[in-house]
Formats: C-alpha cells, sequence, structure tokens
C-alpha cells in the first residue's frame, strides 16, 4: 500500500546522479525542492482542498482519442450512480478514498481523505492504473466486457489535480505531528542554546514532533539517535508515503549521505570495474586498492551502498571494496529496472495458490461441466435458464471464499506475525515462538542420508578429542560446499539431519561448546568459526541475544577477513548486524551494518538464514530513502517481499510489493510482483483490486504472457464477489472475467493444453449465452468442438451437441441440422438410448425451427420413446413440452393442452430442484397460453399464479419477472381488473430494481403512473404523481430527454387534477425549457401544444392554454412549417375563445384555420376549419356568413354518400340551415328547401323518428305567417363569397 503522485509521469527506476538531499524517486514532485522559504511554506497550517476532482476520459488505444460513444455511455451510467451511489461508494471505499458527489455532465468523481493511510493507498492504486480499471467495472455493463476488440482497444485515463493531492497530503501529515523529514542544510546550534539545540548535517533524516506555534520542534536525528530542538525552516517533509510509513513502522538508526568526489552511479553495475583511486584497507576484511587496479565485481554494485564484494585481478584476495573508489563508468550496467538479479530470484516470489494448477484445473471443468449429453433441452428454455438469481442467494459452491493455497496457509498458520502498526518491534515474541519449535527427527525413510549424524549420547562422559573428531572434520573443510546448506538455510535443518538422541536443547549446546573449545585448541579456523555461528543461532533462538553476539563476533574474528566460503560470512555479518540493530549499539556496528548491508542486497540467490533479517533489510530500505537510491530501495522491497512470504506474514507484504511494483515500472519486470499483488488482494478481500492487478498485467504484457491457471482461478473467485445478481444455480460467471479467461486460453493454445482449453472455450461459451449473445457463444464452442475431437469421442459429441444447442439459440436451425444430422447417423451403430434421444429432441427443435412440423414432431416422438426406455420422467417431460409447444405454434390447441398437461403431472413426480422448477415455469406459462385462447380463464390465470409461486419458492428473479409480465397482460387485456394489475405491475418495479435494470424500472413507474391516474381518487393521484417523479429521476439519470420532459408535463397534469395549482405551471415550464435547451423543435412544440391541452381539457384555469397554444406553439409551429400542427391549434383556440365566449378572437382564429385548412389539400380537415367558422359566425348574429360557410362545408363532402355518418352529417347541416334562415333571415321558402333537403338526407339514413321531426318543422314553416307574405326565397339576394367561390379567405 505505498504510494506516490504524479498520474502523467511513467514510473520506472529513475537512476540518474546521487545528490546528497533530494529523493530520486521520479514520482515525487519537484515543487518541494526549491528556496528554504518554500520549505518553510511547506509546514504552515495546511489550507487543505476539502475534495479532489477525479477526472476520467474513455479512449481508443488505436485511434488515440476519445471514444465518444462510450465516453457518452460512461456519462449516463454516472447519471444513474448520481441518484444511486451506493455502487460507486463501495468501490471508492475499496480504493481507500471517500466519495463526496459525482458530476455526470464534466465526467469526475468527488472525493476527500480523511487519513494518511487512506492518501497513501489511493495514489498507489492511481499510480499503478488500478483507478482507471477499476472504473471500468464500475462504468461499463456486460456488453463492453463480451467485445473482446473493443475491450482490449478501450482504456480510461483518469487524472487528478497534483497539487491539490499534495495539498492534502502535507495537511494530514501536519494533522497527524508526527513526521519525518530531511535536512536542507546544516545547522550548528548557537552558543547560548547548545544542548538544547540539535546539531544538522545535510541530507540527515530527523523525526520530528511538531509543536503549536513558534519555529522550532522537537526532533531525533535516525543517524545519531540525539534529541533537539530544530528549525522549521531547515527541514522538508518527505514526500512519499511509503517512506513515512517506512520510517515509523521500522524505526531505527541509519546512515548518512556522503559526499562524493565522482557522480554517483545509476544503475545496478556487475562484471568489472577498476579504481580510480587508492585505498589502504582499515579492516582485515576490505581490499587494498591501486589506481587503475581491476576488480572482479562478486555479486552486483548498488548505487546507494558504501561497500560490494569484490575480487582482486593483481591478488586474487576477497573482500569489501567502497564503492566511491571504484569508476561508476567501468563496469556493465544492469537493467534499470531490475530487482532480481536471476531468474532464480524472480521465481523466489512464490505465492501460495501457484502451486495448485491441478486442482485450479479441476475447478474450470467442474465449471464447464454440461449436462446436455443426458438431458433433454426445453424448447425456449433458455431464456429463464440463463438468467440470474435472487441478490439474497448464496455464491456458486466452486466460489464459496475457495482461495488459492489454502492448504498451505494453514501449514504456515502457526508462525509468527508482526504488527505492522506498532512501532516498536517485538522480536523476543518472535525469538519466543522460534524457540518452541520441534527439534525431533522425523522418521528415518522420510530422510535422505545425511552427510554427518552424530549419536549425542555415545561418550558424552568423557571430552576426549576422538568424540569430536567427525564433526570437526565435517566443519573443517575451506570454503563452501553444497552439505553446508542446511547449516544456512532458513530452517536451520542442520540440527534435525545431524543430531539425534538429545532430550533437551542444552545437551545440544553443551555438545556444540565443548566441539569448539576442541575446534580452537585444535587450531581448526573453519571449524570453529562454523561452531561459532551454530552457537550463535541457537542464542538466538533462545533469546540470549548477547550471548549470541559475542559468538558471532567471535566466529568474524576467526575468520580473519577470509572468504572462502561466502554463505558463511554473509550469515554471520547479517546475523550480528540484527543483533546490533535489536541492541542499538550505534557506537559499535555502523560499519558492520553497512558491510551487513551489502553482502544482503548484493550477493544473488542468498537464501535467508534468520527471522529477524528482517531488520536489516528495513536498515537498508532506509539508507536507499535517505540517498535517494531507487535501485536500492527496489532491492530492498524485494527481500522484504520474500522473506515475509516465508514467513506467512502476508499483513506486511503489501506495502513492500506495490512499491516495488511501481519502482519496476513496465513488465515483464514487474510481472512476478503483480502475481504477488492479486494474491494479497484476494487475501485482504479487496476483489476489485484482485480483480485489476491481474488485467492491468495481461494489458501490459499483450506480447503473450501466459495467465496462470491459479489466477483465473483467482479472477473467477473475486469476479463473483462483485456480482450484483449472483446466481448459484446456473454457476453463473461475471462477465469481468472475460478478459482474463481469454487470456488464459491463448495461453493454453501456445502451451497445447488441449483438455483446459476445452473448459475454458465451455466457459466463455456460457457467459455469452447467460446474456443471450449465441454469436458470441458459438465462435467459442466451435473451438472447443474441434478440440473435442482431438480429445476424444465424449469430448467430440459433448462438444458437438453445445454448438447445436448454440446454433439452435441463434435462430440457425439450418446450421443445428448439419451438425445433428451426422451426429445420429454416427449413434446407429451404438446402443446408447439416452444419446440417441437427446440428438433426436434437438433435431426436433432444429425442425421446428425451420417450419417443417410433422417431421419435428416424428424426432420428438422417437426422443420421448428414448426417454420411456430409460425410464427417465424428466425427459419424458420435457419431450411431452416440446411437443405441447410444436401444437400450439401449429394453432392446435386441444393436443397442445393434453401434451402440455402430461408434461406437468411428470414434473411434478419430480423431486424438486431449481432446473426442474424452472422448466415447469415455461410449461406452465405454455399452458397458460392455451387455456386463455380457449377462454378458460380461471384456469389460465392459475397456471400463472402457480409459475410465479414457483419463481418466488427459488427467488429466481428472471422468471418471475417472465410470468409477472404475462399476468399484467393478462390483467389488463384479456381480463381487465386495474387493482390486480396495479399490484403485479409493483412486483415488475420491484423485480427491476433488484435487477438494477433502470430503463425498465422507469417504464414501469411511467405506467403505474397511468394506472393509478386512470383510477381517478385523490389517493391514486397521489400514488401517480410519485410514480411519475420517480420515473422523471430515471430518466435524468438515463439521460433519456424525451421521457424525461414527457414526465415534467406529466407531474403537471397531476398537480392540475389535484387541485395544487401553484406547482402545475412550474413543471409545464420545466419540461419546455428542457426542450428548448435541448435544441429540439419539434419536441418543444409537442410540449407546447400538451401544456396548453392540460388547461384545455380541464375545468379550471382554461384561459392559462392560450399562452402556451398562441404564444409558444403557434410560433414554432410557423417557424417549422408544421401546417398540420398549426391548423390543430387554431382550431383548439377557436374552441377555447368561444367557450370564453370570446367570439371576436375565435373568429380571428377560426379565420386563420379556415385559411390554413385550404393549404392542407386534406378535405376533411377543410370542412371541419369552416364548420367551426360558420359556428363562430352564427354565435356573432353574422348569420348570412355562417349560411354561406355551412354551405361551403357541404360543398366539401363527397357527392356520393360513403357511410351513415355522412348522411347524418347532411341532416344536421340542413337542419341548421333550415332554423337559420328561418328564425334569423326571415326566408321561409329557403328555409323550407333547405329542409326538404334535411328530409332527403334522413331518408337516405333510415330514420323515422328523425323524420317526423323533420316534417313537422316543415308543417311549422308552411304555416308561418312568413310563407304567405313572401312568394319566393330570396336566396339570391344573399351574400355567397365561399360557396360561390368568388372569394377567397
Amino acid at each position: 500500500m505505498g504510494g506516490c503522485f504524479c498520474i502523467p509521469r511513467e514510473l520506472s527506476l529513475s537512476l540518474g546522479p546521487g545528490k546528497e538531499t533530494a529523493s530520486k524517486d521520479p514520482a515525487v514532485s519537484r515543487e518541494f525542492a526549491s528556496s528554504p522559504e518554500s520549505k518553510e511554506k511547506c509546514f504552515l497550517p495546511q489550507v487543505m482542498t476539502p475534495d479532489l476532482t477525479l477526472s476520467f476520459s474513455v479512449k481508443s488505444r488505436s485511434r488515440r482519442c476519445v471514444n465518444g460513444p462510450l465516453q457518452e455511455a460512461a456519462r449516463r451510467r454516472l447519471w444513474a450512480l448520481e441518484a444511486e451511489d451506493q455502487e460507486a461508494r463501495a468501490l471508492f471505499k475499496d480504493l481507500s478514498a471517500r466519495l463526496v458527489g459525482i458530476q455526470s455532465q464534466k465526467a469526475q468523481f468527488l472525493i476527500t481523505f480523511k487519513t494518511m493511510e487512506e492518501i497513501w493507498k489511493f495514489s498507489t492504486y492511481l499510480n499503478l492504473g488500478y483507478v482507471s480499471v477499476c472504473l471500468e467495472h464500475l462504468l461499463f455493463d456486460h456488453k463492453y466486457w463480451l467485445n473482446c476488440r473493443l475491450v482490449e482497444d478501450t482504456e480510461i485515463q483518469v487524472s487528478v489535480d497534483d497539487k491539490d493531492l499534495e495539498t492534502i497530503f502535507l495537511g494530514l501529515l501536519t494533522h497527524e505531528g508526527h513526521f519525518f523529514c530531511r535536512a536542507v542544510c546544516s545547522v550548528a546550534p548557537p552558543a547560548e542554546k547548545d544542548g538544547e539545540w540539535l546539531t544538522l548535517r545535510e541530507g540527515e533524516l530527523i523525526s520530528v514532533k511538531m509543536a503549536e506555534g513558534g519555529t522550532e520542534w522537537e526532533g531525533m536525528s535516525l543517524v545519531t539517535g540525539q534529541r533537539g530542538l530544530v528549525p522549521m525552516s531547515a527541514l522538508e517533509p518527505l514526500l512519499l508515503p511509503f517512506h513515512q510509513w517506512v520510517l515509523k513502522n521500522y524505526p531505527g538508526s541509519c546512515g548518512l549521505s556522503r559526499r562524493r568526489d565522482r557522480p554517483e552511479p545509476s544503475q545496478i553495475g556487475r562484471g568489472k570495474c577498476k579504481a580510480w583511486k587508492e585505498y589502504e584497507r582499515e579492516e582485515k576484511d576490505e581490499l587494498n586498492l591501486r589506481q587503475g587496479e581491476s576488480i572482479e565485481i562478486i555479486g552486483s554494485v548498488i548505487p546507494g551502498l558504501q561497500w560490494f564484494i569484490g575480487k582482486s585481478a593483481r591478488s586474487g584476495e576477497v573482500g569489501f571494496v567502497p564503492t566511491r573508489n571504484v569508476d561508476p563508468e567501468s563496469y556493465s550496467p544492469m537493467s534499470k529496472t531490475s530487482a532480481f538479479f536471476s531468474e532464480e530470484e524472480r521465481c523466489s516470489l512464490w505465492v501460495p495458490g501457484s502451486d495448485r494448477t491441478a486442482e485450479c484445473a479441476s475447478f474450470l471443468h467442474t465449471l464447464a461441466h454440461t449436462d446436455i449429453t443426458s438431458v433433454y433441452r426445453l424448447s425456449g428454455f433458455e431464456s429463464i435458464q440463463n438468467l440470474p438469481n435472487d441478490l439474497s442467494a448464496s455464491q456458486p459452491e466452486g466460489f464459496r471464499e475457495a482461495r488459492p493455497g489454502g492448504a498451505w496457509e494453514e501449514q504456515q498458520a502457526g508462525g509468527s506475525r508482526r504488527s505492522s502498526s506498532s512501532e516498536d518491534s517485538n522480536l523476543e515474541e518472535e525469538l519466543l515462538s522460534a524457540a518452541s519449535d520441534s527439534y525431533h527427527l522425523p522418521e528415518p525413510d522420510d530422510l535422505d542420508d545425511p552427510e554427518l549424524l552424530m549419536d549425542l549420547n555415545a561418550g558424552q562422559e568423557e571430552e576426549e578429542a576422538e568424540n569430536f573428531a567427525p564433526i570437526l572434520a565435517f566443519l573443517d573443510h575451506e570454503g563452501y560446499a553444497d552439505h553446508f546448506k542446511s547449516l544456512y538455510d532458513f530452517s536451520f535443518s542442520f540440527l534435525t539431519s545431524s543430531f539425534y538422541s538429545f532430550s533437551e536443547e542444552d545437551e545440544l549446546v553443551a555438545y556444540l561448546e565443548a566441539s569448539r573449545k576442541w575446534a580452537k585448541r585444535s587450531h581448526m579456523t573453519w571449524a570453529h568459526a562454523r561452531l561459532c555461528f551454530l552457537l550463535g543461532r541457537l542464542s538466538v533462538r533462545k533469546l540470549k541475544l548477547s550471548q549470541a553476539r559475542v559468538y558471532f563476533e567471535e566466529a568474524i574474528h576467526i575468520l580473519d577477513g577470509a572468504f572462502a566460503d561466502l554463505s558463511l560470512v554473509a550469515a554471520l555479518y547479517i546475523n550480528l548486524a540484527a543483533i546490533y540493530l535489536r541492541q542499538r549499539l550505534r557506537h559499535k556496528g555502523s560499519v558492520l551494518l553497512e558491510k551487513a548491508g551489502a553482502l544482503l542486497a548484493c550477493l544473488p540467490d542468498r537464501e535467508s538464514s534468520a527471522k529477524n533479517e528482517l531488520d536489516v533489510v528495513a536498515y537498508v530500505l532506509r539508507q536507499g530513502i535517505v540517498v535517494g537510491s531507487c535501485p536500492l530501495e527496489a532491492r530492498a522491497c524485494f527481500l522484504a517481499i520474500r522473506l515475509l512470504l516465508s514467513l506467512g506474514r502476508y499483513e506486511e507484504v503489501l506495502p513492500f510489493a506495490e512499491r516495488l511494483q511501481l519502482l519496476l515500472g513496465q513488465p515483464p519486470a514487474s510481472d512476478t510482483v503483480a502475481t504477488t499483488l492479486s494474491f494479497l488482494y484476494d487475501k485482504n478481500y479487496l476483489p476489485h483490486l484482485a480483480v485489476a492487478s491481474v488485467r492491468q498485467c495481461g494489458l501490459h504484457s499483450a506480447q503473450g504472457m501466459s495467465l496462470p491457471i491459479w489466477q483465473v482461478h483467482l479472477v473467477l473467485q473475486n469476479t463473483a464477489k462483485l456480482l450484483s445478481v449472483p446466481c448459484p444455480s446456473w454457476n453463473e460467471v461475471s462477465t469481468l472475467a472475460c478478459p482474463a479467461l481469454r487470456q488464459a486460453l491463448a495461453a493454453c493454445d501456445e502451451q497445447a493444453e488441449r483438455c483446459t482449453q476445452r473448459a475454458l472455450c465451455l466457459i466463455l461459451s456460457k457467459v455469452y449465452l447467460q446474456h443471450r449473445c449465441p454469436d458470441g457463444a458459438i465462435y467459442y464452442l466451435s473451438q472447443a468442438s474441434m478440440l473435442g475431437q482431438l480429445l476424444g469421442e465424449r469430448e467430440a459429441f459433448e462438444s458437438s451437441l453445445c454448438l447445436a444447442w448454440a446454433y439452435l439459440l441463434a435462430n440457425q436451425a439450418k446450421k443445428a441440422l448439419d451438425i445433428l444430422d451426422p451426429l445420429l447417423h454416427s449413434l446407429k451403430e451404438t446402443e446408447s438410448a439416452t444419446q440417441k434421444g437427446v440428438v433426436h429432441n434437438l433435431l426436433g427443435l432444429a425442425l421446428q425451427g425451420e417450419g417443417r412440423a410433422n417431421r419435428a414432431a416424428k424426432s420428438y416422438l422417437r426422443a420421448l420413446n428414448r426417454a420411456r426406455e430409460m425410464g427417465d420422467v424428466r425427459n419424458q417431460a420435457v419431450t411431452l413440452a416440446n411437443l405441447g409447444h410444436l401444437t400450439l405454434k401449429s394453432w392446435a390447441p386441444q393436443p397442445a393442452r393434453d401434451y402440455l398437461l402430461q408434461a406437468v403431472r411428470l414434473y411434478c413426480e419430480l423431486q424438486a430442484s431449481v432446473e426442474t422448477d424452472m422448466e415447469l415455469v415455461q410449461v406452465l406459462l405454455w399452458l397458460a397460453q392455451v387455456l386463455v385462447c380457449g377462454r378458460q380463464l380461471a384456469d389460465g390465470r392459475l397456471c400463472y399464479e402457480m409459475a410465479l409461486l414457483l419463481g418466488l419458492r427459488h427467488r429466481h428473479l428472471k422468471s418471475q419477472l417472465q410470468v409477472t409480465k404475462s399476468l399484467c397482460h393478462f390483467y389488463s387485456s384479456v381480463s381487465p381488473n386495474p387493482e390486480a394489475c396495479i399490484t403485479y405491475h409493483e412486483h415488475w418495479l420491484t423485480l427491476a430494481q433488484q435487477l438494477r435494470d433502470r430503463a425498465m424500472e422507469g417504464r414501469l413507474l411511467e405506467s403505474l403512473g397511468q394506472l393509478y391516474r386512470n383510477l381517478n381518487t385523490a389517493r391514486s393521484l397521489r400514488k401517480s404523481l410519485t410514480c411519475v417523479k420517480e420515473s422523471l429521476r430515471i430518466f435524468i439519470d438515463l439521460g433519456e430527454r424525451d421521457k424525461a420532459t414527457e414526465a415534467w408535463l406529466g407531474a403537471g397534469r397531476l398537480h392540475y387534477l389535484m387541485q395544487e395549482d401553484e406547482l402545475v405551471e412550474l413543471y409545464l415550464q420545466a419540461a419546455i425549457q428542457k426542450a428548448l435547451k435541448s435544441e429540439e423543435p419539434s419536441l418543444a412544440l409537442k410540449l407546447y401544444e400538451e401544456a396548453g391541452d392540460v388547461f384545455f381539457n380541464g375545468t379550471r384555469h382554461r384561459h392559462r392554454a392560450l399562452e402556451y397554444y398562441r404564444a409558444g406553439a403557434v410560433p414554432l409551429a410557423r417557424r417549422m412549417k408544421a401546417v398540420r400542427t398549426e391548423l390543430r391549434i387554431f382550431n383548439k383556440l377557436t374552441e377555447l375563445q368561444m367557450s370564453l365566449e370570446g367570439y371576436d378572437k375565435a373568429l380571428e382564429f377560426a379565420t386563420l384555420a379556415a385559411r390554413l385548412s385550404t393549404v392542407t389539400g386534406d378535405q376533411r380537415q377543410e370542412l371541419v376549419a369552416f364548420h367551426r367558422l360558420a359556428t363562430v359566425y352564427y354565435s356573432l348574429n353574422m348569420y348570412e356568413m355562417a349560411e354561406d360557410c355551412y354551405l361551403k362545408t357541404l360543398s366539401l363532402c363527397p357527392a356520393w354518400l360513403q357511410s351513415p355518418r355522412e348522411a347524418l352529417y347532411y341532416v344536421k347541416v340542413y337542419c341548421r340551415l333550415g332554423q337559420l334562415t328561418f328564425c334569423q333571415l326571415k326566408d321561409a321558402h329557403d328555409a323550407t328547401e333547405y329542409f326538404w333537403l334535411a328530409l332527403a338526407a334522413a331518408a337516405l339514413l333510415g330514420d323515422e323518428g328523425l323524420q317526423d321531426t323533420i316534417r313537422k318543422r316543415l308543417d311549422n314553416v308552411c304555416q308561418s305567417p312568413l310563407w304567405h307574405s313572401s312568394p319566393s326565397g330570396r336566396s339570391s339576394e344573399r351574400a355567397r363569397w365561399l360557396s360561390g367561390g368568388g372569394l377567397a379567405l
């Protein structure tokens, strides 16, 4: 969990010239390496930025630009997350950040941090690229992950403001009050404050505690251990959280960066080098150097270390060589990203689980298993089969906390633990646990023959030389031999393999002590030194550190600078250095510590010899921090990881592994560490990070890095934890695992692991089928089929059936037939009735898909006979159901009903299981369809409800969804029942929420709002409003503008119905403004009209419709040249003004409407407009104009009556004209003519009552005084502007 900032820069080892002060880590911002004034500003009270803005963009790798559609899809996903951000909060919690808010329009997250650990971890994940990958998990759905090319071509680029991040970091740092700094200059205490102030040297590390106010703080030097006051202006903080963490959790002394006459080497070196100046050795373990002398480097030279081990070409001696005395340009540099000195070291980062290939492969085969060779398939069953289950269901059996290397971890469970949060390392507890180890020998059969076997009971009473001769002769070998490996290794196996028959450890110590004395007397140097080493290790195990120190010092003194056994020398120096560090012997061990660090870090393939070696590793790491050497820091991190893994202290490994990954940079150097990280993230239950680490490694190693099977298992585990809707019954695999599965498949292809390759193909095909993408499944099943033919008949048969089934699901029945016909022919020579039945059943499905019902029925009957032969009830039920479905499609309801009823009876005989019950759900749906078509509504409803109960029983969401849809249709259209329809719509809504289908949820809320509104009660209107507003929020989240504006409008309409007038205008205007801002005039026009309709169709405030019609809709309609819409609006305006008795305005609008109607070319629209104009004239007492308009409408009617409705219209208009001319125009003769025409139309209509009414009116006209006062009508005297065609509007 180490980390650093600066996203734009790639992380790699910066091995530039060494400097005494500033860190060379590439991730450290250089803004803090300026003037002393800026240093002082670092410690001023920080004005922390409360939130950090995390921006992202979705880019195409191939085109090197933003991927517009995906960026928009990501924004839409953010819109949804703005409303329900639980998933985003959980993700950022895994990323060690706190989500404050989401800004979808800007594609940004606002996050914050409360502790140093949070910002440290987050910055690490940011620089490792895990944040980008985790955002892919959050933002993209299964369609993205199933598109292989799109996934490979897409990357999310994440950015933050480095200054804000550093400001937050420094604020949290100073808030804690205790941290570590570097002296930027030398400071001598004033004479008057001598003893109070601390003497500082440039580059020295200081542990400080802030004091409120003032410019002097309490500090402690990590070089001398002295305490005193330090001036704030002379310090700069260590800007890497990892460095702060190391110095706090692994406290201890460290050296001081020394000035060099030559530039510091920037890379690790090996080979040979030359001394550029003379050196006179101060200790016997050092080499004398002459200027220009050639030196062979033993191991490596690491920048930042004061010593390395070399061999003089002149004298042949081996010893320590001061790094500052050799020319860095004279040796061969290693890779800048090298923390491993050999392939053996790289492989030493073994993690539990990597040796479980067989077990993980077995799991893959279990996951890929299919029963298609023995169980018949139901027609259309895949629609339920591949649908996920309830959220509360348990995880798949194969994913239940199965962790790689579980057995290995149990073996390590007894090992000692070290708290990474403790400031004082408790070596005594570690040693106490080590002292309790067993020293009893294993059974003889379990051992190889040892080089030395000593019976401690033999000759113990007499200390004679011959009793010790074997061990002395064995240990006095000059130099290193292979049989000494057990002497120096971590397990100390030399004791158990070479000594037996001792009841207590004290007996062994006494024997070794006596052997040491004899070796000393006999001047057996190597035996003496090795015996001292053994006694020292035993003393450490007994917590006698001072005694162990004496033994180790004696051994080093005896060797007198001899390096023939380099493993012994390294073990002695490192063990002694660990004791010096534990006992804080600064004055005694500074040089030895530096030399021990060189032996620890520079020698390749050296095995650890003690648990307390971690203290020396921490010392080397502190030295790397002091001198700013990234190569040394990377090497120390590697050594810490290897040691902690071997100790089983996984919780401490993660910070070192993350830091090493940052330092190593790009693969292949970082592949091994990435593998370790994925295991550690899994251990710490960080599924997003576990998957991201594997995927990130795959992204950077596209040249063919193979993914181990155990890592595929790990990815499957963790993606199962991330499944929002787990499905244990069907072993659902998350689409997030697809990249890892494809990578593993490619690796198997290269290594010709056909069996595992076929299993991976089957798993991938299952993933595609789960999400109804049969084309992708066909691609992988085709590969599985070819592999099956190479593996054997059983595999070939199974793969072929799977492929045929996939073709059927893809509606490619012809290709399925091409596979099944040869399969059936090949089975004629076999006696397997089940296999024949399976093929016949699939053949029936294929033939049914081809429309060959008769042949399909014959195949089903053959499959049924095979199932009956074998007594397989389930297969019989499936075949009968398929026959029922076939006859249902063939419009044969009675046979369909009989077959389906038989299938239901057989299913009821079976033992209940998820698989059979889900099949029964599909059969019940078919049976209900048959019964409903036969008008047996009660029985059909019973089948629907039984199917729903089965789905509820197993909490299978999508089967419930399918049944609920059918019930909603049943209660809305087949047997209308508003209350029941609402009940099932509400259940449908619950299912959509559990499935997290926001689009479906929005549509259902919209429908529920309409259903509640139709009930038209105060309570139902309130519920309708709630539903509409919820749908509005969802449509806004999804970015569906049209739906959102309709919801705004619907909410305004409901507020009007509920008489909440103050809110009506608010929602109506919001809908219109949304449309106007989106620059969609057609939508705005529609909304203006519908907003006016709210008042137009109501009973209150009808005049408000004028504003929406006249000021809003009409100008838009004219600008868009939407003549018909404009005509419709003017007609509404006319009606509205007439109802408001504004007849003058009504005449204006009616005239405009009539004028527009002549442009449309639609006689019916023209007829309506002129009829309405006639009505307005009539209301204004302009009777001659009214008569003219009515006659115009009659002229627009067809010459031949087409329907009774046209005849009725003639009757009404002529009656109105007769009444108008008689009563208002006082023309009885013309009125009589109109009434006679009305009577003729009524006669055509055949309505006797209407004819009698018209006759009575005729009698009244003829008997009136007007009839006798005028001999004839005066129609010719009245104007005929319109009906005569003389004048246009």
